[in-house]
């Protein structure tokens, strides 16, 4: 992945991770954010691979302490504390995402296949975080599991599937303009390593 306009939209997409993190509403132990929400636009716009370094970007610029988790925090600490297992679970629900969502080779939007893919890799991501998340945050409190998933999932359940129809949305809009892009980048890369 060692081309610019790879290297943009990965760089765009960690942006837009930790632009998410600051729109935040507490509601426990586990705030509302949007960090989901543009991670897995990430997987789905951009597929696995390019997906997976704007997250692992994301979480190592948090882990050295810069401001870009929840609440404008930052800190190695925040891996080991109650949100810990869901930063953690962002690696594979990008992976999981991106995968079903591209697994056509030339994937459109208009095809009830299509359609069904998408919302499948959108809904697979978003259990993935769960759970991983839902775990690690018994195990970081000592809740109860009546009590983790009182506090780690249920209220978030309907704002992660409206989360689910935006992206699906804006992937429908953007989907070939960002393919576009990308397959430029990737057909320069193809030309420089064959000459």
């Amino acid at each position: 992945m060692n081309n610019l306009r790879a290297t943009v939209a990965a760089a765009g997409f960690t942006a837009l991770i930790a632009i998410g993190a600051y729109i935040s509403i507490p509601v426990g132990p586990v705030p509302i954010v949007l960090q989901n929400f543009f991670v897995l636009l990430s997987a789905l716009l951009l597929g696995s691979k390019i997906a997976l370094s704007s997250v692992f970007v994301y979480l190592f610029l948090g882990a050295l302490g810069l401001p870009v988790f929840a609440g404008g925090t930052g800190g190695i600490g925040h891996f080991f504390g109650p949100t810990g297992g869901y930063l953690i679970a962002y690696l594979p629900a990008v992976v999981i995402t991106g995968f079903i969502a591209r697994r056509p080779k030339r994937r459109t939007f208009s095809t009830l296949n299509s359609v069904f893919l998408q919302f499948t890799a959108l809904l697979a991501g978003t259990l993935c975080i769960y759970l991983i998340g839902v775990p690690w945050l018994k195990y970081a409190t000592q809740m109860s599991w009546k009590a983790a998933i009182g506090a780690g999932a249920a209220p978030f359940i309907l704002g992660d599937l409206l989360k689910i129809v935006v992206a699906f949305i804006i992937g429908r809009s953007f989907s070939s303009r960002v393919d576009e892009f990308l397959q430029l980048a990737f057909q320069k890369s193809s030309i420089s390593e064959s000459t």
